[in-house]
């Protein structure tokens, strides 16, 4: 009697088989796309450049890189993965036709973008109406995180530089929507700046911050009901001014640098005036308080701005810094909201690290470098990058439930969409079958179903 030897059975492989389909949970995010109405749009936004006999509508092409990127792509190239399932996706344009269309649009420049991010701001609109309570503006307000990311290049591409973090690459600017607790996020800006760009350039904040608004549905793009938070880096005069506004009126909170000024201040603070902490659950935050600065610390800054800091015991192995005050680390943040204890302005600010979540998972879907040479071209590349974060957002505010919708891209793809499935033949209909086995497929058809009981858009 042999004996097995190995952990793993052995399997003997072979190709040309024809009715298994990789990837099959990608239907997902193309019924994504048809309820959203993101393919009628796009094509519409982008009929400029489509040439009169062409083939493949620009759109078309331009959604495709974008699936791929949503599905793990990182290069124009892995749009190949779509074109081996058209019964999916449908005909797919070959390789140098994708490259000729990013050319095409990157030669038109501001122009191509304005269509694009007008396409997506419409369609992002349709979206927050069919989501209902599950929108990122279903309690009346809308939280814009904008943050820098640094973008490693491996080789010498147009406008790459040595980074504040001695590295060398590029530092685009994003803004997400936050989604809050229930949520993960959705890209609304990505303003694609060299790699020796500042991180507090105001003018580069207001650029990133007026992007974001525009994506927004009209009536978030002025007002109290719009949050923009940003780390120190948009502690600035002429940015917080420009928030501040008359005419504009948008709520912020935005982190401010401990200068000697505030250092001073905070050391006058008496015992009495330092409220505690809190976390998210509404329980007090160990070792940690807040408190309001007033006084000549605020000159020069805009009217009915507040400063408030914390201070907090040092995490195991954190290092002081020189602006830290009696053993505590200090941090500050200044805000224009009123009629609130301002531990809950705290809380408010610090949730801004949901940000890094949103800029992991825009790491994980094709910002993990520009794939591209040219400055131009990688500016399509983040719009592709945008629309591909916009599907991944979109699909599961709109069909998934419970953890699900907290899943980030690596698990999604991990999950849903690399499922396999079989592709059935039966009168004049298709069908694809999922995995009976599949650990997640009722979260697939679940979901599908919830996507054919939308509305298909007028």
């Amino acid at each position: 009697m042999k004996k097995r030897i190995g952990l793993y059975p052995r399997v003997r492989t072979e190709g040309g088989g024809r009715t298994v389909v990789s990837q099959a949970g990608g239907v997902l995010l193309v019924e994504t796309v048809r309820k959203a109405g993101l393919d009628s749009a796009i094509s519409a936004a982008l009929t400029p450049w489509r040439k009169p006999r062409a083939v493949h509508d620009p759109g078309k092409i331009l959604l495709d890189v974008a699936l791929a990127v949503a599905l793990g792509g990182d290069c124009l190239a892995d749009v190949a993965m779509l074109r081996a399932e058209p019964a999916v996706f449908g005909l797919v344009a070959s390789d140098p036709t994708v490259s000729r269309l990013i050319d095409t649009l990157a030669a038109s420049g501001e122009k191509t973008l304005q269509a694009i991010r007008a396409a997506r701001a419409e369609v992002r609109r349709y979206v927050w109406r069919l989501a209902g309570r599950e929108a990122p503006d279903a309690g009346g307000t809308v939280t814009v995180d904008l943050d820098g990311v640094l973008v490693i290049a491996h080789s010498d591409k147009e406008d790459a530089a040595p980074t504040w973090k001695r590295t060398y690459g590029h530092h685009p600017l994003m803004g997400f929507v936050d989604h809050g607790p229930g949520g993960t996020g959705e890209p609304v800006a990505a303003l694609l700046r060299p790699g020796n760009a500042g991180s507090n350039t105001a003018t580069d904040h207001i650029s990133a911050a007026q992007l974001a608004l525009a994506q927004l549905p009209k009536k978030y793009r002025c007002g109290r009901r719009t949050l923009i938070r940003t780390d120190s880096a948009g502690g600035t005069h002429d940015f917080v001014a420009w928030l501040a506004q008359r005419g504009r009126w948008l709520s912020y909170s935005v982190g401010m640098v401990i200068t000697e000024a505030i250092h001073q201040h905070v050391l006058k603070v008496p015992a009495s005036a330092w409220t505690a902490a809190v976390e998210a659950d509404g329980e007090i935050r160990d070792g940690a308080w807040v408190a309001e600065l007033t006084g000549d610390v605020l000159d020069g800054w805009p009217k009915g701005m507040r400063l408030i800091v914390r201070k907090e015991r040092p995490h195991p192995g954190a290092q002081l810094r020189l602006t830290d005050a009696d053993g505590m680390r200090l941090t500050c943040f200044a805000t224009n909201t009123l009629d609130r204890p301002i531990a809950e302005f705290e809380l408010r600010h610090r949730l801004r690290a949901r940000a890094e979540d949103r800029i992991r998972a825009a790491r994980a879907t094709g910002l993990r470098n520009l794939p591209l040479h040219r400055m131009a071209q990688n500016r399509i590349w983040l719009e592709i990058v945008q629309i591909a974060l916009d599907l991944l957002a979109w699909m599961p505010m709109l069909a998934l439930t419970g953890k699900a919708r907290l899943w980030e891209p690596r698990r999604l793809r991990l999950r849903l969409f690399t499922a396999a499935g079989q592709l059935v033949t039966t009168g004049r209909r298709r069908i694809l079958r999922l995995a009976r086995h599949w650990p997640w497929t009722g979260h697939i058809t679940a979901a599908l179903d919830q996507l054919t009981q939308l509305p298909d858009p007028g």
